[in-house]
């Protein structure tokens, strides 16, 4: 098609070799193409390109009906073919992988029985053996030996609730009873009884606490989190060391952070296995706090169950504070 661009006249038009366009429709393509002001592109199914000739401009049309068609139909074809091998692959992983998983799920459930059932088992003994210490130290008097056979009793007594404890937190269907309770209150108790120990061995114990909070979970949990927490405060902070305590409101949370200083360096790499079973800052396990390693897991364990968060930082190397988040 010729079209003279000062009279905007049709000067000729060739549609003989296409029947997929008329003359009119010709026309008003190209009119069209003209008042968009391009030189090629595409309009509809067809590739244009205008070539200038003087003062009359000719455009060219090329019918591509049939290869969009093809790559339309090619592009729709390959993202139902990749939409289907997603979700065969899904379904593949998800049945190969529950396969992969459950020996590991059973494993890791049929350990959290037995230390249940052995804590169970260990407790009568236990009893047994510190009722006849008992006996024995009203008949004998006191024994450096028995002494030391109670102390050593207590530790695996400790040890076992312990055990028994965290894995009952761990377990699936065993829900803790959420009710609203003044949470403030309850820290301020649990920390009172701390100040006296703190201010027997000589440590600074500084509280702050938000009064009228209130939470909405497990008191008891709660109240034996906080022990945890202000315990192992007490038994890593030194002499005339300092430890703080506080609370306070967040729009939506409720923060409980405790900190204290260390005599011994905590190397900042050490705070991600922080919260592992059994794990302790001093490698040797030579310390003379009598701890287990294993308050920080429970107190960890408390806060999953509470839907919250915790997490220790040090600043310096010679300090910790455990942060609790907790939704309000």
């Amino acid at each position: 098609m010729v079209i003279n661009q000062e009279t905007n006249r049709i000067v000729q038009v060739e549609t003989g070799k296409i029947v997929s366009v008329n003359r009119d429709d010709a026309i008003t393509f190209a009119r069209q193409i003209l008042k968009n002001n391009r030189e090629k592109g595409f309009i509809k199914a067809f590739r244009f390109r205008l070539q200038k000739e003087g003062s009359n401009v000719r455009v060219i049309f090329l019918d591509c009906g049939r290869r969009l068609d093809a790559f339309r139909s090619f592009l729709f074809a390959s993202i139902a073919i990749c939409f289907i091998s997603l979700i065969l692959v899904f379904a593949l992983i998800v049945f190969f992988s529950n396969k992969v998983i459950r020996p590991i799920s059973e494993s890791y459930e049929k350990q959290k029985r037995f230390i249940t059932d052995a804590g169970h088992e260990l407790k009568t003994p236990l009893t047994v053996i510190n009722a006849d210490l008992d006996v024995l130290e009203m008949e004998l008097g006191e024994n450096e030996w028995l002494d030391d056979i109670k102390k050593h009793v207590k530790r695996l007594a400790e040890l076992t609730n312990d055990l028994i404890f965290l894995a009952r937190m761990e377990e699936s269907e065993n829900k803790l009873q959420m009710v609203e309770f003044p949470f403030s209150d309850v820290v301020s108790e649990t920390a009172s009884s701390f100040q006296a120990l703190a201010q027997a061995q000589n440590k600074e114990f500084e509280c702050k606490i938000q009064p009228m909070v209130s939470l909405k979970g497990n008191e008891k949990s709660i109240r034996h989190l906080v022990e945890i927490l202000l315990d192992n405060a007490l038994k890593y902070s030194p002499e005339k060391g300092r430890i703080s305590l506080n609370v306070h409101k967040h729009p939506g949370a409720v923060v409980l952070s405790v900190y204290n200083t260390t005599e011994n360096l905590i190397p900042k790499e050490s705070l991600s296995r922080i919260f592992e079973r059994f794990y302790r800052l001093d490698p040797s396990r030579n310390s003379q706090t009598g701890g287990h390693g294993i308050g920080l897991s429970i107190a960890q364990a408390i806060v999953s169950a509470h839907n919250g968060r915790i997490h220790c930082t040090t600043d310096d190397g010679h300090s910790l504070l455990v942060t609790v988040t907790l939704p309000a």
